[in-house]
């Protein structure tokens, strides 16, 4: 690994304008000051990178700008045009030069269209900014170390090599090694985080120089789960959520697709499962929507895995009835946690069709993106057997024998078709399942569930409710009549209350608690977005930049190298500060998570008193 020589972690952070997210494993970094620009020679594996800028706004006749939308570059000796928003071309066979192409165009449309000037960062009056006309990043040399394989584009947890190696010297040359593509790209993002534009305009430097940088993550799996039943969400904000998570070198989408709300998700071999169940018929994701959706994550080291939640969560009683109990009984409250409720049969050879003939039209067209497949398996009720005529019982010991043949057939089925299962908790904890080790087991409960689950040989996501539920804290969602259901319910919080905020997602990692033996079954965290009372509207102010809290965590882990001590929330916060200034020009429109006032001040003037 290219992170594990020793080296001296001095990451300047004196100021809150100075600042890397995530930060690095190992660090050092000056103050002297480069600008870069357009002119800047590129080349990747020896072979130059020649670009024709695109020209900012207000440039016209500039003989720097030819006036030209389109970048001219060569990499392994070919020619390819692309601008600064570069579209890869369409379909599953990737290769490397296709991700680091599409990665350089981010990068330089971050520094050069997607700048801000940090004066939010910085005291008032202050005169912060270099005098223009200083040395230049004249080269950026970047070198991939290993040839990619096809599992480089869907891995299985910890089968990439994500660190690279970046260098700037006070000469202007910047070096770039990472083994892999998806390295490369970390790297790429780190190296955008250097630079501000100038309040000249046409100018944009960093102040860190001579930057010397071996990083490379602590967990493989960094992820954030979109409930896509609940409210339901455009392509272009599903894609506009994976560019935000490759900003914070998180690398996983979970699409929660299907719940008993909604089924978004068209299924040409079941056509009905959509027509019927969709909010909406413009409301779904065809096949070409959902193989974009997973390309776009693939270019940006972001593995897109889609749950298909069962066999409860299930609410398929208007399209293929028969298969199913309990939708939209009353009381809901007796067979599920929340209206309408639904679950697949048990012990139904009618059930099993339906799942073989589901996965074998979907599946195939998942795995050329992604290693994984979830099958839900959360918040399961013996009670909705009770209305299975075939079986009339809520007895947990006559249903668990069914249950195991459940999971075994689904399970059997999703590795046939080259995908790995992954579950909820319960089915492990509560119904005493027994899977096979390769089967990823992910846990919301909390109580000590990690260690149980590392113990029992499985890989373990932590995903608690306590720390990384980030819908928790909006208010019931459900309503209440007056008298009893008011007064018992009042003031209508829900069930996880109250918000998680991003100081609470920083103080936790998914090792905690758990025995140091087993902390290698710990694969990582995901945050959840349960999307109850979560639209496009408010997608983003919801996510970010709480989500880089726990994204900095699970890369660089709670203890700074450099000190052997946590890293606080003085360290943390102005360079979360600056992070979501940098979400904000690049159009993710993350919440603020202090008074603008603190931003500008040394940090120790908005320290807590100790009491």
């Amino acid at each position: 690994m290219l992170c594990r020589a020793l080296f001296v972690a001095v990451l300047a952070l004196g100021s809150p304008a100075s600042a890397l997210w995530p930060a690095p494993k190992q660090a050092s970094t000056g103050n002297g000051t480069l600008f870069i620009d357009q002119t800047v020679q590129v080349t990747y594996n020896g072979e130059q990178v020649r670009w024709i800028p695109y020209r900012p706004h207000g440039d016209d006749g500039d003989e720097n700008y030819p006036g030209s939308d389109f970048a001219e570059t060569r990499i392994n000796n070919q020619q390819i045009s692309y601008t600064a928003s570069y579209v890869p071309p369409s379909g599953p066979h990737f290769d490397s030069k296709q991700i680091v192409q599409g990665g350089l165009s981010r990068t330089f449309g971050a520094i050069f269209q997607q700048g801000f000037v940090p004066w939010m960062l910085r005291a008032r009056g202050v005169d912060f900014e270099p005098a223009l006309g200083g040395r230049r990043i004249a080269t950026l040399q970047i070198v991939q170390t290993q040839h990619d394989s096809a599992s480089t584009f869907r891995p299985l947890n910890g089968a990439v090599n994500e660190s690279y190696a970046l260098d700037v010297d006070a000469a202007g040359h910047a070096t770039l090694v990472a083994p892999s593509s998806t390295g490369i790209l970390r790297g790429l993002e780190t190296f955008s985080q250097l630079f501000f534009q100038h309040s000249a305009g046409t100018a944009w430097y960093t102040q860190l120089a001579p930057v010397s940088i071996r990083d490379e993550p602590k967990y493989p799996h960094r992820g954030l789960l979109l409930d896509v039943s609940r409210h339901w969400f455009a392509v272009s904000d599903i894609k506009h959520t994976i560019d935000a998570l490759a900003m914070n070198k998180m690398n996983v989408l979970h699409l929660h697709a299907t719940d008993t709300q909604s089924w978004p998700l068209e299924i040409p071999a079941l056509p009905l499962l959509a027509e019927k169940g969709a909010y909406h018929k413009s409301l779904s994701y065809s096949p070409s929507d959902l193989a974009g959706i997973q390309e776009y994550g693939v270019h940006r080291g972001v593995q897109v895995i889609v749950e298909i939640d069962m066999p409860g969560h299930v609410g398929i009683d208007q399209a293929y009835p028969g298969l199913s109990n309990a939708y939209g009984v009353n009381p809901w409250q007796w067979y599920c946690a929340q209206p309408p409720c639904g679950s697949l049969k048990l012990n139904d050879s009618s059930v099993e069709k339906f799942i073989d003939t589901l996965f074998e039209d979907l599946l195939p067209r998942l795995s050329p993106y992604s290693a994984y497949f979830h099958t839900g398996g959360d918040e399961y009720k013996a009670n909705n057997s009770l209305l299975d005529p075939a079986l009339k019982t809520s007895d947990q010991s006559v249903l668990q024998p069914l249950l195991q043949k459940f999971l075994d057939h689904v399970h059997g089925k999703v590795r046939e078709l080259g995908l790995v299962p992954m579950v909820w908790e319960e089915m492990i904890l509560d119904w005493n399942a027994t899977l096979g080790k390769d089967v990823v087991a992910q846990t919301w409960l909390g109580g000590g569930a990690i260690q149980k689950l590392a113990q029992l040989g499985y890989k373990v996501i932590d995903s608690s409710n306590d720390f990384y539920y980030l819908d928790c804290g909006r208010g019931e969602f459900l309503d209440f009549d007056n008298g009893a259901p008011f007064q018992n319910n009042y003031p209508f919080l829900d069930w996880c209350d109250p918000t998680k905020n991003w100081k609470l997602l920083y103080s936790h990692e998914p090792t905690d608690g758990v025995s140091s033996d087993l902390h290698k079954n710990v694969i990582g965290g995901e945050l959840a977005v349960w999307t109850e009372t979560i639209d496009t509207t408010s997608l983003d102010t919801i996510i970010w930049p709480r989500a880089g809290a726990a994204a900095e965590v699970w890369w660089s882990g709670r203890v700074d190298e450099a000190t052997g001590t946590n890293r606080s929330q003085l360290d943390a916060r102005p360079r979360l500060s600056e992070q979501r200034e940098r979400m904000l020009a690049r159009g993710v429109r993350g919440a603020p998570i202090t008074q603008l006032w603190c931003s500008q001040v040394d940090v120790h003037d908005c320290e807590g008193g100790n009491y």
